[in-house]
């Protein structure tokens, strides 16, 4: 069979199906039945002379033929829409689907509304929004989209700075009246701490301390792949945490966690929006980033506290 003797619907149908997990929901998105959309994946089968999806009562997954194919295609076809899109001058064409993974506890707090507002913008846009704190496949998972915070590594994906990412040294007050307020660094390395999982325990509790970098190893109290369990501890006084400011301000402000140590400061990190090469093209890609680094840049909104004024609170606090 002549490969130019596949119908490019049939292959955006079997690309939709991957994507959404089941040919209901792939019907409702492309507006046909899903008995055509059916046929039109299983033609497309026979042409190609495989076996591209594994059909259940749940849904449909694809083979490991099917993902490799899908791989494929939808860059493929991600690379054709950007291509319509540039001839018909995309700019004023804001439209389409838009899947996207982001961490959860910066999704809930600060994605979401960012994301409200952007709907509110752009209405012919459709959303399909993934959370999980574990870097995810985007091109093996079909995401157009990710938020990713810290550095990143060498690949091809494309990738914009949006804002950057500060982070403090915090404890409940309780904890520090019963165990001390530490002074420097090296003085965590006799206190209870509190550890992210998806982060090596190498790169936390690391102090700039005058030209080099300083590691501390206290007595691991408490290890979590969630910030917000993290902070709940933290706040009950089970030991001394790192968390990113946006996850942190508001027990901050109030008062239920002390910035420790503003002389030594984290370092800072980014944080990016990172696409597949062919989606970063398209005009709904581009509008969604540009309204995520206004919305959360060039200074974040859920900093301020942690200028000047936080470090002389922490000291005051120091001397009672």
């Amino acid at each position: 069979m002549e490969r130019s003797s596949v119908d490019m619907l049939d292959v955006l149908a079997f690309v939709r199906v991957v994507e959404t997990g089941a040919f209901a929901r792939a019907g409702e998105r492309m507006g046909i039945s899903k008995s055509v959309l059916s046929r039109r994946v299983a033609r497309l089968e026979e042409q190609l002379g495989a076996r591209l999806l594994t059909r259940t009562a749940q849904g449909a997954q694809p083979t490991d033929i099917g993902q490799a194919y899908f791989e494929r295609a939808s860059n493929i076809l991600t690379e054709l829409e950007a291509a319509q899109e540039i001839v018909a001058d995309a700019v004023t064409h804001v439209a389409g689907p838009i899947r996207m993974t982001a961490p959860i506890s910066f999704g809930i707090r600060h994605l979401a509304p960012a994301l409200v507002e952007f709907g509110r913008l752009h209405p012919k846009v459709e959303l399909d929004v993934s959370l999980d704190d574990k870097r995810v496949d985007l091109v093996g998972g079909g995401f157009d989209l990710a938020i990713r915070i810290g550095k990143l590594p060498d690949s091809s994906l494309k990738a914009r700075r949006l804002t950057s990412v500060r982070a403090s040294v915090l404890a409940s007050p309780a904890y520090l009246a019963e165990r001390g307020r530490p002074e420097h660094p090296r003085d965590l390395n006799g206190h209870d701490l509190l550890y992210y999982a998806n982060l090596a325990m190498s790169e936390q509790f690391r102090f700039k301390v005058g030209n080099r970098v300083e590691q501390v190893s206290g007595n691991m109290r408490m290890r979590a792949d969630s910030g917000d369990m993290l902070k709940a501890a933290a706040c009950a006084g089970l030991g001394v945490v790192t968390l990113p400011n946006f996850i942190a301000s508001d027990a901050i402000r109030s008062g239920d966690l002390e910035v420790l140590l503003p002389d030594y400061p984290l370092p800072e990190v980014g944080m990016h929006a990172v696409m597949p090469p062919g989606r970063a093209t398209t005009a709904r890609l581009r509008a969604l980033v540009d309204h995520l680094a206004a919305s959360f840049g060039p200074e974040p909104e859920w900093d301020p506290c942690f200028s000047a004024g936080a470090a002389e609170a922490g000291r005051a606090a120091a001397t009672h």
